[in-house]
């Protein structure tokens, strides 16, 4: 075990989980088993104090939230806290559960990833991380999709690695989990209303708060609701280099989950795929295996569909795992031709190599018309 004392709070009969730093989320069942994810998918382990009963289970659940300032009883059954060092726990008591509590931890990656870290983890080819690497470099605008525990936040931290050191990141997030990007970073987080119900600040207004900050990138730790109509609106007046993540089964099915997202916010249907498409530059999906192994899926776009006023996710590489070994296979797919071409990437994935791959390879001035959805097939 590879013990982590960073965390800023007391988890009592479960600190020994607690302190592997290889555990990213432990959960708590009604019935009191205890699961942990080491990055490999949840294993039962059995804690030195069981917790059987559901009175013992329900007062560890009070007593964990109590610790973060949150109310959790009868007249509020659930709750969710999170702590400074982005530790996020989630809360139910019965009757909303059949008995006793239940409990959701997910702890922050503590590791600083690149994107060759990533590679060598099994989780794309080496190819793949220099074509990251070069989007990230000439500001393409990114979002990020997958189910929750797929690495989402691990594939955005690794790809604000690539940011220069000079960028002026500012970062919105409804618990602080990307930790410090760059030495002139700014992290804004929102706040919930006090018990008297007034003083929130919520992700919409952050969003906003954004453009008055003299941002290099702005960065949506994950988009859920309706400040979609604040991110697109940043993301379509000229700020480049920006990311945000949302959940969604594959890029096909981006525009729905978008749709979705529109609807919340109150946004016309027809400008939504308007927006989106000029939005974002790049799709990135990325998944959990089986073996609980996380992988990157696919990588498309988005097009717009004047015509018909809709949206379209197209993924222009995908990438499969061989069971038996392990191994990776690219399906470099027809729309890649006109992806390389707006990027000014090799036709031939394999013809980008680590002599490619530095901060001074790039020439911004160069990648000034890059729309996909302008560039002939």
């Amino acid at each position: 075990m590879v013990v982590n004392n960073s965390h800023d709070i007391d988890f009592g009969i479960l600190q020994e989980f607690a302190n592997d730093s290889r555990v990213t989320d432990m959960v708590v069942s009604e019935d009191g088993r205890v699961w942990v994810d080491c990055g490999q998918g949840l294993k039962e382990c059995k804690p030195r104090v069981p917790m059987h009963s559901p009175k013992l289970l329900r007062e560890y659940a009070v007593w964990l939230c109590a610790q973060l300032g949150k109310r959790l009883d009868d007249a509020c059954p659930t709750a969710d806290a999170s702590t400074n060092s982005g530790i996020r726990i989630h809360a139910v008591l019965a009757p909303v559960v059949a008995q006793g509590a239940a409990l959701s931890v997910r702890f922050p990656t503590l590791k600083k990833y690149d994107l060759l870290a990533l590679s060598s983890q099994g989780m794309f080819p080496k190819e793949i991380a220099y074509v990251l690497g070069f989007l990230v470099k000439l500001k393409a605008n990114i979002l990020i999709t997958g189910s929750t525990g797929s690495g989402k936040t691990t594939l955005m931290k690794a790809l604000l690695a690539m940011a220069d050191s000079h960028d002026r990141i500012i970062s919105v997030e409804e618990t602080r989990e990307l930790g410090e990007l760059t030495a002139n970073h700014v992290s804004l987080s929102v706040r919930e209303a006090n018990v008297e119900g007034v003083g929130e600040i919520g992700l919409s207004q952050l969003v906003k708060a954004t453009l008055r900050m003299r941002p290099d990138r702005i960065v949506l730790g994950e988009c859920r609701g309706e400040e979609i109509a604040d991110l697109l609106r940043v993301f379509t007046s000229g700020h480049k280099g920006g990311m945000t993540t949302i959940h969604a089964d594959e890029v096909e099915k981006v525009p729905a989950r978008l749709m979705a997202l529109g609807l919340l916010a109150k946004l016309d249907p027809a400008a939504l795929c308007a927006l989106a498409a000029g939005a974002f530059d790049v799709v990135i999906h990325v998944e959990r295996a089986s073996d609980g192994r996380r992988m990157l899926r696919e990588i498309g776009v988005l097009q717009y569909l004047p015509s018909a006023s809709a949206l379209q996710g197209k993924a222009v590489l995908r990438l499969e795992r061989c069971f038996s070994d392990g191994s990776i296979r690219m399906l470099v797919l027809p729309e890649w031709k006109k992806f390389a071409k707006c990027w000014k990437l090799p036709e031939d994935i394999s013809n980008i190599c680590a002599s490619n791959f530095s901060k001074n390879s790039f020439n911004q001035r160069n990648f000034n018309q890059r729309n996909f959805n302008q560039i002939a097939s």
